[in-house]
Order: C-alpha cells, then sequence, then structure tokens
C-alpha cells in the first residue's frame, strides 16, 4: 500500500504529492492533450474574474451607500420630532425631555416648510429650513460645509438666506444678491388668494457633495421662518445621536417619555424606499455576477473529465499497487482544489486592487474617453465611491471555493471506479 511520500524531513500524503505534480504538468504544458490544459486556464481565469467582479462591484455598492448615507446625515438630522397638534411653542420643555436620554447628543428646533426662490427670470423650487444659527452645529454638519459665509450671519430679523451651491448657480446668485421667496399659503385680498412673498438677502451658500439638498434647500434663521409661515413656535427638533444605527430604537426610547400627541421619526425611515432599493439591487448584482463564477465551475468539470480520461492507464497502475478508490478520488480533488485556491486568490488580489485605488482608476478612463460615469444631476454623488468589507470578500471567497471544490466531485469518483483490467487493457 502506498501510504506516504519524503520530501525532505516532511512526509506528505501520496495523494497530495500525485495531485500536485499532476496540476504541474497540466500548467506546464507536458499534457498528452493541450486542450485539457486550456480548459484549466480558463477555468481558472472565469473564477477569478468573477471573483474580482463580485469584490469590486458590492465595493463599489457599498461605498455609494456609505457615502451617500454621510452625506445625507450631514444635512439631515438623526431623528425628528414633531407634534401632531401643531407647532412647539414650549419647545424647550420638549428639548429637556429629550436630553435626557444618554444617548443623544444634541438638539436643535427647527422649522420646515416648501416654497419658490426667484431672482430674475429664474425661479425654483426649495425646502425651506428654519434653523436656530446657534444650535444648528449640533444637530448637522452644515456649518462646516459652508463656502461662502456663515451660519451665524443669520440673525432675527434681517431676513437672510443660505442656499446650496447648485440652487445658487442655477439662479444665477452672488453674495448679497436679493431673492424673493414665496411660499403657498397665501393672504385673501380683493383680488383673490396671493401668495405670500418676502425678499431675502443671500448671505451665504452651503456645499453637501449631496446634489439633492446643494440644489433645492435653503436656509433662513428661525425666527424669520416663523414669520413668514406665521406659526408660534418651531415645526419641530432636530436631533444628533451617539450611534446612528441605533437611531430606530433611541428614537423609540425617546418617544415613550413625550406625550401621546408627538410623533418621532428616525433617517432610516425617511429613507426607507431608498436603502431598501439599494440592497435589493446589491443582492441581485451579486447572483448576476456569481454566474461568471458559476462558468468556471462548469470549465473546471469539463477538464476534469478529460484529465480523468487522459490518467486511465496511470489510475490503474495506482490501483494495482494498492492505491484505495478514495485514494484515486482525492487525487483528482487536489486538482480541483488547486484550480479553487488558485483562481479565488487572483480575483480577490485583482479586487481589492480595484476596489481600493478607484478613485485613481475612474478618474484617468473618465479623462481618456472623456466620459463621467455619475453625472450629478442623475445620481446624487459625482465620484465612484468604494468600500471593500471583509463580510462581504469572505463569503464570496469562501463560496467561490466551495463551488471549484464541489465541481470536482463527480469527475474524481469516476476516477476512483476505474477497473485497473479495463484501463490497461490495450496498454
Amino acid at each position: 500500500m502506498i501510504v506516504a511520500v519524503f520530501l525532505g524531513v516532511f512526509v506528505i500524503p501520496f495523494e497530495l504529492s500525485i495531485g500536485l505534480r499532476y496540476t504541474r504538468q497540466g500548467r506546464r504544458g507536458r499534457s498528452k492533450n493541450g486542450f485539457i490544459s486550456f480548459i484549466s486556464v480558463i477555468s481558472v481565469a472565469s473564477i477569478a474574474v468573477g471573483v474580482m467582479a463580485l469584490i469590486v462591484v458590492l465595493s463599489v455598492m457599498n461605498g455609494f451607500q456609505k457615502e451617500v448615507r454621510d452625506r445625507m446625515l450631514s444635512v439631515i438630522p438623526h431623528i425628528e420630532v414633531i407634534n401632531y397638534g401643531g407647532a412647539l411653542a414650549d419647545w424647550e420643555n420638549t428639548a429637556s425631555l429629550v436630553r435626557a436620554n444618554p444617548h443623544v447628543q444634541g438638539v436643535a428646533p427647527y422649522v420646515a416648510g416648501q416654497g419658490l426662490v426667484s431672482s430674475g427670470s429664474n425661479v425654483r423650487g426649495v425646502v425651506l429650513r428654519g434653523i436656530d444659527p446657534a444650535l444648528e452645529p449640533e444637530v448637522s454638519d452644515i456649518g462646516g460645509q459652508m463656502t461662502y459665509g456663515k451660519l451665524s450671519d443669520l440673525k432675527p430679523g434681517e431676513f437672510g438666506i443660505i442656499l446650496g451651491q447648485d440652487l445658487a448657480a442655477l439662479l444665477r446668485l452672488r453674495i448679497g444678491d436679493k431673492v424673493n421667496v414665496i411660499i403657498p399659503q397665501g393672504r385673501a385680498t380683493p383680488a383673490g388668494i396671493v401668495p405670500r412673498m418676502r425678499a431675502f438677502t443671500l448671505t451665504g451658500v452651503f456645499s453637501s457633495g449631496h446634489y439633492e439638498y446643494d440644489s433645492s434647500m435653503a436656509l433662513i434663521d428661525r425666527e424669520d421662518a416663523q414669520a413668514l409661515f406665521r406659526l408660534s413656535g418651531p415645526s419641530g427638533l432636530q436631533i444628533r445621536v451617539d450611534d446612528m444605527d441605533k437611531a430606530p430604537q433611541i428614537s423609540y426610547d425617546i418617544l415613550k417619555t413625550l406625550p401621546r400627541s408627538f410623533a418621532v421619526t428616525d433617517w432610516s425611515r425617511q429613507n426607507r424606499t431608498w436603502f431598501a432599493a439599494v440592497q435589493v439591487e446589491k443582492r441581485m448584482m451579486a447572483i448576476i455576477l456569481f454566474l461568471i463564477v458559476l462558468v468556471g465551475a462548469f470549465g473546471l468539470v469539463s477538464s476534469m473529465v478529460m484529465t480523468v480520461t487522459e490518467k486511465q492507464s496511470d489510475i490503474a497502475i495506482l490501483r494495482t499497487l494498492g492505491a484505495s478508490p478514495g485514494s484515486i478520488m482525492t487525487i483528482f480533488m487536489v486538482q480541483g482544489a488547486v484550480v479553487g485556491v488558485v483562481g479565488v486568490t487572483v480575483g480577490v488580489l485583482l479586487g481589492l486592487s480595484i476596489a481600493c485605488n478607484l478613485d485613481v482608476i475612474v478618474p484617468a478612463i473618465e479623462g481618456l474617453f472623456g466620459i463621467q460615469f455619475l453625472p450629478k444631476e442623475v445620481y446624487f454623488i459625482s465620484s465612484l465611491p468604494s468600500d471593500p468589507r471583509a463580510g462581504d470578500i469572505i463569503p464570496i471567497a469562501a463560496f467561490s471555493f466551495l463551488l471549484s471544490l464541489a465541481a470536482t466531485v463527480y469527475p474524481s469518483w469516476r476516477a476512483s471506479q476505474t477497473k485497473p483490467a479495463e484501463a490497461l487493457r490495450y496498454e
């Protein structure tokens, strides 16, 4: 019985030694049928390309989701508190109840509404947000995103306004220009209902990097907003917490401490449809791209079947020398394992190399061909982000290897069923 092969001071199973020798022979072109080696190379390449594509695409989708979420939460709060009864006349008392939660890092009142802003013949619909310049930095990062001016330039009674960078460009405005703000709530006149309009002065411009907000958001002082919308207090409270991922649970805890007329919502609820769509798209892309790995596995089955056919005489000799059917099966499964390891390793290395350098690769391709992959007018962001995660890469590598190993089971089993007398009859 053949049991082992000595290699220096190490002893390795003969199945592993022969399996590795068959693999090296195929790669070096000493196989009787060079077509087998070609199919093996294609199988390795298919597995590598599939793993690489999966890692790159999932990294981009992770980066896209993370980038949009971070930019979104730099403008909007983690949690919002509103009162079904209308404005919060005594918002300080409500804020003190909210601050009692240990996870709350900041609370600020706000006024929210919709309207139109116009300058000359340019008119745009906007989300008007009345903020408290002193408290706003506790709940958002807009203060650090100002490209012109600062939040403190918003003073009660002066009717200053801060616009997103793209909105200011669309209206062709500069600091100090007048902006007409029109809101749908009108006043009755002999001529009918006339929308309320107020002239504001542009005091600042911000850039969040999120086109939706930069092109449709206008900030004004909270007291000016209350006067414009004729409210007795702020519309609600903005809240920032220490862990955005726990915002749903924290919002529920806050709700339990407030009167029944209050409602609490978190950022994941407000954008639930968008995040759910991204998750579905991510799963579907993973399934579609995994078909490339499956193609490599089918190619591996073909190459293994032809290898077993070519090695019939070798198998018969090994059986004659005492090798068991299990040992023969192990020899050929070693070949499949090597193909899987090489394909997965190459794919992971290529995928990580591309995913970690997309910030250099994508601009180079865009500059070379004069194209833009993510127009900011269509997508939330204009650059292609990447966020490789071990939670994606490890399952991809493991499942791809197991699939390549499973592809060798049937050919290896057929090899183990070879009858020495029949195989050597015509040799």
